[in-house]
């Protein structure tokens, strides 16, 4: 894919400071403006973790979770949710959603019985879906009870590949939009109101992200799969699809040695940020390409360079977390709309995701 670069690209060593120490005060009461960054940590080692930035004031908290309850957060975290004042953490390899109080951190609940969970999504305050790696099915949740109420079946009856998997989940009127990342290459499509899928959209293989730009178009970012895969493999691209026809149409294709991944949208709906181990932007009108934004850590021949990315929707600010070696605490970097670097602080191993206040 053509590169272009923009006036006001960022190299890393050019970021002001040093990386800011985090607070070893006891977190307490938390003002509104803050950003949850959601740490993996290592497959396997039990040692997922939560920190916490204040926007206004640029303070860091990590392991909130464990310094407030005294419990481990578990094996790989990937995603939160938050819904009033209460944040649920979907923590996959445990099977598991932890539910805490996003003011004080202190442990709410929990959600079990899931297989391995990756995203939940609030269709009301009395229901939710939470979806899954290797299940065949979305669960409903009852967020009130936390108990799994029900579940959406996915399955295509392909005995070859675990279809569908789901995982990012898009909602526009009463429609829910889920990807299928692993060995598949649809999207599906939920009708809320009788929990049954009612449709799927054909896209290009795996799908791992998506966004909905201000006109509801779904963008839809795959990685092509891995080359010797036994689903196949073939060159990422960016996907737009018109939510009326159910139709996906290709914007861009990438190259064989990319891994295009984090679809995000800024606070207007007009631009597309994206992970290929730097960042690009993308403007969802006219015919421009992807322009790289912000280079990365590295620049390895394969994978590598930055790890997760989240637009903030108030401030369109950009938050890109660096795993450095997936061993040590990594680095986020908070960037502005124009490029400018405004803060970069450590937190936990393998930072993933990033959930705001709202």
């Amino acid at each position: 894919m053509k590169r272009f670069w923009l006036l006001s690209l960022i190299l890393l060593p050019m970021l002001p400071g040093c990386i800011d120490d985090p607070d070893p005060d006891p977190p307490g009461e938390q003002p509104d403006s803050g950003l949850f960054i959601i740490n993996e940590g290592n497959f396997m080692a039990d040692n997922a973790s939560l920190s916490y930035y204040d926007i206004d004031s640029g303070k860091v908290i990590n392991d909130v979770f464990f310094d407030t309850n005294d419990l481990p957060l578990g094996d790989v975290a990937v995603s939160m949710t938050i819904r009033d004042s209460l944040g649920y953490i979907v923590v996959n390899n445990s099977g598991r959603i932890y539910v805490i109080n996003t003011n004080t951190f202190e442990y709410v609940g929990k959600i079990t019985g899931l297989t391995s969970p990756r995203y939940i999504h609030f269709v009301s305050d009395q229901k939710a879906y939470v979806t899954d790696l290797y299940t065949r099915s979305v669960a409903v949740v009852d967020p009130v009870s936390l108990e799994i109420t029900g579940n959406i079946d996915v399955s295509n009856g392909s005995v070859d590949f675990v279809q569908h998997t789901t995982e990012r989940m898009v909602q526009v009127d009463q429609y829910i939009y889920t990807n299928c990342w692993s060995y598949d290459n649809q999207v599906l499509v939920i009708d809320t109101e009788t929990d049954q899928v009612v449709d799927s959209i054909e896209v290009l293989k795996q799908p791992n992200s998506m966004a909905l730009d201000k006109y509801d178009n779904l963008w839809v970012l795959t990685d092509g799969g891995w080359q010797g895969s036994p689903y196949g493999y073939e060159k990422p691209g960016l996907l737009k699809v018109d939510l009326v026809t159910k139709t996906a149409q290709v914007i861009c294709r990438f190259t064989a040695a990319d891994y295009p991944a984090e679809l995000s949208v800024n606070g207007t709906g007009d631009t597309l940020y994206y992970l290929n181990r730097d960042v690009y932007r993308f403007a969802v009108e006219g015919d421009a390409e992807p322009m790289l934004f912000l280079h990365g850590p590295a620049d390895p021949p394969g994978y590598g360079g930055f790890y997760g990315l989240m637009v903030n929707p108030g401030s369109s600010e950009l938050y890109v977390s660096d795993a450095i070696d997936y061993m040590q605490p990594g680095v986020v970097y908070r960037v502005s709309p124009d490029g400018t670097p405004l803060d970069t602080f450590q937190v936990g191993i393998t930072p993933g995701a990033f959930c705001f206040k709202p």
